[in-house]
């Protein structure tokens, strides 16, 4: 009786944990109230993104689909991903010392303080706050999600910042 017992719970864990794998597999993407909207926020754009399935820094090929913004002599590439899974890519060109500073000179990002710096609510035009949506932008770099924020972050040439609704 308790063999069959422990089958059964092995059964159960086995199936939660399946469960749980597809549930993070799925994610959130395409659930997002948050608009759709990624026209550029700042006038400096010089032409229209189109969308890149990588978060690489600018090369040849991905520097052809990002738009240019900015003037400076560190340039780094800057991704947007809404909630729809939208993508929009940057090159931005830049003397500011923060990445924060940077994205915020050019329009596209906007926030409000809190005592852990900048909290992002707006990117690029599209806003997520959680308090009223539960979505927020999550800031990652070089792929991987930020363990500094983004007015904290300094900015290396080359280097890829990206900010995702989640």
């Amino acid at each position: 009786m308790q063999k069959k017992s422990l089958k059964r719970t092995l059964s159960l864990l086995v199936c939660s944990a399946l469960i749980a794998a597809a549930a993070l597999c799925t994610g959130c993407s395409g659930q997002s109230t948050a608009p759709s909207d990624t026209s550029p926020v700042s006038e400096a754009a010089t032409s229209e993104a189109a969308p890149a399935a990588t978060e690489a820094p600018a090369t040849a090929d991905t520097a052809a689909a990002a738009q240019v913004l900015g003037e400076g002599a560190t340039a780094f590439t800057f991704t947007v991903v809404d909630g729809d899974g939208n993508e929009t890519d940057y090159e931005i060109h830049t003397d500011a010392q923060t990445v924060g500073d940077a994205l915020t000179e050019l329009g596209l990002i906007e926030g409000e303080d809190s005592e852990y710096g900048l909290y992002v609510k707006t990117v690029n035009g599209v806003t997520a706050d959680y308090d009223t949506d539960g979505h927020y932008w999550a800031f990652y770099v070089d792929g991987e999600y930020a363990q500094t924020g983004v007015d904290a972050t300094q900015v290396t040439a080359g280097a890829s910042y990206a900010f995702k609704v989640e």
